[in-house]
């Protein structure tokens, strides 16, 4: 059995998405930080998984499955409602949700072919811009004066632009792989690389969980 701690964590993940919805749509100020405080520890929690799992050695093939799902899931749900009520711009989205369904695709195909994908501190700081920015989003509101909508704005277009860039990495490291030599095309899948980098876990993560 594999519902270890780190598990259920992640499965807590994915629970929150229709909490975060809800409280997406509640009245004024309520909504506002209602859903910024869930996707706050949606966010927490995507740390707290990893570190446990590790410190833990709880390492399981379940939770190597299941933790990039439930952050892909949650962050897209995060990017659509907050397209959808005109608080983020359509194009940041796309660049976003489609980065990752481009990329979760070339990493699974990498993997039937043995590759190793090691974290970048680029993915790290791109995730972690991009959690930080969704939660300034969410909570729509002035604090001290500064405007929580315009600093998820800002963050958010830096996050897209690393995203842009560790997807640029990502595809460059891979190239020998996707455009083999012709004449080694129907050659047997090569052996184990470790020089591909990149990774999407935000700081304190491994890919492995």
């Amino acid at each position: 059995m594999q519902w270890t701690l780190s598990n259920r964590l992640t499965m807590a993940r994915v629970l929150l998405i229709p909490a975060l919805i809800a409280a997406f749509y509640l009245p004024d100020n309520l909504g506002y930080w209602s859903a910024s405080i869930i996707f706050a520890i949606a966010s927490a929690t995507d740390w707290l998984d990893g570190y446990l799992a590790r410190r833990r050695d709880e390492v399981t093939p379940f939770g190597r499955f299941l933790d990039p799902v439930a952050d892909k899931l949650i962050v897209a749900t995060a990017l659509v409602l907050l397209v959808a009520d005109e608080r983020c711009p359509a194009l940041l989205a796309v660049i976003i949700i489609g980065r990752e369904i481009t990329i979760g695709a070339l990493r699974e195909w990498l993997a039937e072919r043995a590759s190793v994908i090691h974290v970048s501190i680029l993915a790290k700081w791109k995730t972690a811009l991009q959690m930080i920015a969704i939660i300034a989003l969410l909570l729509h509101r002035d604090i001290a004066g500064i405007s929580m909508h315009d600093v998820g704005i800002i963050l958010l277009w830096l996050a897209a632009g690393l995203t842009l860039w560790s997807a640029y990495e990502y595809m460059r490291d891979s190239w020998a792989e996707l455009m083999p030599p012709a004449d080694s095309s129907a050659s047997t899948p090569s052996a184990p690389s470790t020089d591909l980098p990149l990774d999407d876990n935000p700081p304190g993560r491994s890919a492995a969980d």
